[in-house]
């Protein structure tokens, strides 16, 4: 995974044995709106003023620095620049120090991401029916499947924790299709959350069938095959 954080830039300093000292932040002159950092990974070799590294201080610390770092402004701008490294310094480290690991701190950005609309409008407005802990293992979730490239694991666990009494079957021999067993009554909320989880993790290729109260009949599963309960597949 790239970086884009300044505490994780910090982080890789210090597994490549690269002191927080020698890191200079410095305000991009080109930047991205959606990236805190300008570098894609952490190859640089310190120069005479340490390694310097372009930071779009306004990605997550506007009212810090849209005054600061005003373009009009063109008096005392050494000042400016070393006090912009040393509030960098200051909030990385703050970051890093209230209380969450390194994941629980790429989980928290992917997120804010979904949240920010960065995977689509639908699953920007859609993660409103869920609630805090439901939102929390999606995005762990979502940073697992980029991690593992195995969506189908994820749609599965995923729907079992927020549906449990869940039960999902995979036909991959005959064609590919998905059959999903929810357990409860379909509703439009239901309906919203399952069709936001199978946005994020089902693959395209795959089809699906729904059945919700009732449970498709399977032969020599009794609990499946009962009078005016089944579901006809």
């Amino acid at each position: 995974m790239g970086l884009n954080y300044i505490w994780d830039l910090l982080i890789k300093a210090q597994e490549a044995g690269i002191g927080k000292e020698q890191i200079v932040f410095v305000p991009a002159q080109v930047y991205s709106p959606y990236m805190e950092l300008s570098l894609a990974e952490l190859n640089a070799k310190p120069g005479e003023h340490g390694i310097e590294v372009e930071v779009n201080p306004h990605y997550r610390f506007p009212d810090l620095f849209d005054g600061l770092l005003d373009i009009n402004l063109t008096e005392n701008e050494e000042l400016r620049r070393t006090l912009t490294d040393i509030l960098l310094h200051f909030l990385a480290e703050l970051d890093l120090t209230q209380g969450m690991n390194r994941r629980e701190f790429y989980i928290r950005f992917v997120l804010r991401d979904m949240e920010a609309g960065s995977f689509g409008d639908r699953v920007k407005e859609g993660l409103g029916l869920f609630s805090r802990e439901e939102r929390d293992l999606i995005a762990e979730a979502v940073l697992r499947m980029y991690e593992t490239g195995e969506p189908l694991h994820l749609l599965r666990s995923t729907v079992g924790k927020v549906f449990p009494r869940s039960t999902i079957y995979v036909n991959s021999e005959e064609r590919d299709e998905m059959l999903f067993y929810i357990g409860q009554k379909k509703n439009e909320q239901r309906l919203r959350k399952l069709e936001l989880l199978m946005e994020l993790f089902l693959p395209v290729r795959y089809r699906t069938e729904v059945y919700w109260e009732y449970h498709v009949g399977i032969l020599d599963a009794d609990e499946t095959m009962v009078l005016d309960r089944i579901a006809m597949y």
